[in-house]
């Protein structure tokens, strides 16, 4: 039996070709003319597909008689994943915050390489995950605490002052917002033209908390109801151009500032999903190691579909491990022109 009966060697070959990263891991690609063999995004010359075989990780390669590539490295790609999902175990069950030095060291890496190795798996680095844990467990303690303090010791922050001076950007309202339901948090709406259909774009004082097809000011007001909802505006005007340049032109990548919460999870998913390229695309299975759980690979389908921020937040990049489209919230056909439009067929 071949090696590529066990593997869609179309598949590979397109992944090779695009130099996807989500891919890594999952086979190696050996070249005979070469006889090395590397993972799907080497930025290496690609050689003729006639000259190349698949397997299914390198330990089969060399028993084949290829060796490791010296340039892309196929062999640590497994180490990494490990070293990631073990760092992020680490930070979830910590007390007391970890360093950068005994976080590297607890995972066997250099510090100054694993916070470069974390940030590219992640899309932020250890010290802005472990902040959004906290940050995510004192959402859920606001909502069943008391008392606000009491809520911020149980989250593992320090003190009231630790906090307050991460509580603004994170949550993107006060503390006591956050326990009246949002009470008191203006947010300006409008809606704008697109290719692909109308686009509701909403909008704090923080960011953009709402971007979604096919919705209005009822259904905002739904989402948001003890919030005070107006229209329009000169800042949300140049937000709400920007992101639909995400929608026409999805190679022009804006640093959009977020209004949204979730769990610590599905903030780790949404932060997965930002760091996601353009005409390139992940599985679910990929997001959910990255947000430190590989066996919660549904979880990880529920908060793409929790994901308030259309295109913004590019849930429209994940397919089904099988490589198949999966679902979208806002139909198939705009999934499929949205990945079209970044160069993905």
């Amino acid at each position: 039996m071949s090696t590529e009966t066990l593997i869609d060697a179309d598949l590979a070959w397109a992944a090779f070709e695009r130099r996807d990263r989500s891919f890594d891991g999952k086979f190696v690609g050996a070249v005979k003319t070469t006889g090395i063999y590397c993972k799907p995004s080497c930025p290496a010359r690609h050689p003729k597909r006639a000259h190349v075989s698949f397997f299914r990780d390198g330990e089969a390669a060399r028993a084949a008689g290829y060796r490791a590539c010296l340039r892309c490295k196929p062999d640590e790609v497994g180490r990494e994943r490990v070293a990631v999902a073990h760092a992020i175990e680490l930070l979830e069950a910590a007390e007391e915050p970890v360093s950068l030095d005994e976080l590297a060291m607890r995972v066997g890496y250099a510090p100054h390489h694993f916070h470069r190795l974390f940030k590219r798996a992640t899309g932020v680095t250890p010290a802005a995950y472990a902040r959004g844990l906290r940050a995510g467990k004192a959402a859920e303690a606001l909502s069943t605490e008391d008392r606000v303090t009491d809520a911020i010791y149980e989250a593992g922050y320090s003190g009231p002052s630790r906090f307050y001076a991460e509580a603004g950007k994170r949550l993107g309202m006060t503390p006591s917002a956050w326990k009246r339901g949002g009470a008191g948090v203006t947010i300006r709406w409008a809606v704008a033209r697109t290719s692909l259909g109308p686009l509701l774009i909403a909008a704090t004082d923080k960011g953009l908390c709402r971007v979604s097809f096919e919705e209005g000011e009822e259904a905002l007001k739904a989402r948001f109801p003890n919030a005070d909802i107006q229209s329009g505006g000169k800042a949300l005007a140049e937000l709400a151009e920007k992101v639909v340049a995400e929608v026409e032109h999805p190679e022009r990548h804006h640093d959009l500032p977020l209004d949204v919460q979730g769990t610590a999870f599905q903030e780790a998913v949404w932060q997965a999903l930002r760091a996601i390229p353009a005409g390139e695309t992940r599985s679910y299975a990929d997001l959910a190691a990255v947000a430190g759980n590989p066996r919660a690979v549904r979880a990880a389908g529920t908060a793409c579909g929790a994901n308030h921020l259309a295109v913004v937040i590019p849930c429209h990049r994940v397919h089904r491990s099988d490589g198949s489209m999966g679902g979208y919230a806002y139909g198939i056909e705009r999934k499929v022109e949205l990945l079209k439009r970044e160069g993905v067929e």
